[in-house]
């Protein structure tokens, strides 16, 4: 089997408090194939954007490990795009140059052209060509979105973050900005991390979806693989009789066993070793006793 494009091993944030440590995210676990595209969910407050944060090297990890490419990182590099729920564009520089303020970074040793190329390409792809010159203040908020995802995609990085970069917009716009994700991803096939609360869009966009058990304290509760085939139809998933079936696996985990941490269940077996442990120190204790 290939190698996975990013491993996280026992990934845990902890803040410290006047009680000890504030456990945010304990022991994840999640391996990245190469191109899969990955959805997290889970309530609000469970620590969706903090376990983001960490793979983007934004967030310090606690304890645990992120391999990359082979590689132990920590920290935030040009080989992780990410694409926030407010686009953060700078506003007295274009749409274009905003673009180009990383790809001048990224590609320093490219020639000018060839990286005026780059940040026009991906502008045209999500929608604007005839838009690229104009400042933020100009643009709506769904424009000012497709530079934030001209501006990851340009980077050409070995994995895309998505932090809820939908969440803003109205539902029409959301779908748009749905499709132009999807067509930038099936032409770049990154490997891609996405937090959302829609479970909708979960399962419009992602292979497997990875639901979060609530916080403090939240670790991986369940994951779900995406059965529908790609190129995806929005209208023809709506329509498959299996959506329900995905939906509804999807809701009863979040309203009926996100409360439920796996690594505290107990199995009959578990419990059978610690009852016969139990009962070994307690006659160890009573012949003690009588000794």
């Amino acid at each position: 089997m290939p190698a996975p494009v990013l491993e996280l091993i026992n990934l845990t944030k902890s803040y410290p408090s006047p009680k000890g440590p504030a456990v945010i995210v304990r022991d994840f676990n999640l391996n990245f194939a190469a191109g899969e595209f990955i959805t997290l969910i889970g309530h609000s407050g469970c620590g969706k954007s903090t376990v983001l944060s960490m793979v983007a090297g934004l967030t310090d990890v606690t304890d645990g490990a992120m391999i990359l490419a082979g590689r132990e990182t920590s920290e935030a590099g040009p080989d992780r795009g990410v694409v926030f729920q407010s686009p953060c564009l700078l506003p007295w520089m274009s749409a274009f140059e905003n673009v180009m303020l990383g790809v001048n970074q990224v590609y320093y040793t490219a020639s000018k052209a060839e990286r005026r190329e780059l940040a026009e390409y991906y502008l045209s792809v999500v929608g604007l060509g005839a838009a690229m010159h104009k400042y933020p203040g100009e643009l709506s908020q769904g424009m000012r979105q497709r530079v934030g995802i001209a501006r990851a995609f340009a980077l050409q990085p070995k994995m895309l973050l998505l932090d809820e970069p939908f969440g803003m917009l109205d539902s029409l716009t959301k779908m748009e900005l749905q499709e132009v994700l999807l067509e930038l991803w099936r032409r770049n096939k990154l490997t891609t991390l996405m937090v959302t609360h829609d479970v909708d869009e979960a399962i419009f966009l992602s292979d497997r979806v990875v639901m979060m058990t609530d916080g403090p304290a939240a670790e991986v509760g369940d994951i779900f693989e995406i059965p529908f085939e790609r190129p995806r139809n929005r209208a023809a998933i709506l329509a498959d009789p299996r959506y329900q079936e995905v939906r509804n696996h999807l809701l009863t985990f979040l309203n009926e066993r996100s409360h439920i941490r796996p690594s505290r269940i107990v199995t009959p077996q578990e419990e059978s070793i610690a009852a016969r442990v139990e009962g070994v120190e307690g006659n160890v204790s009573v012949n003690l006793g009588v000794n």
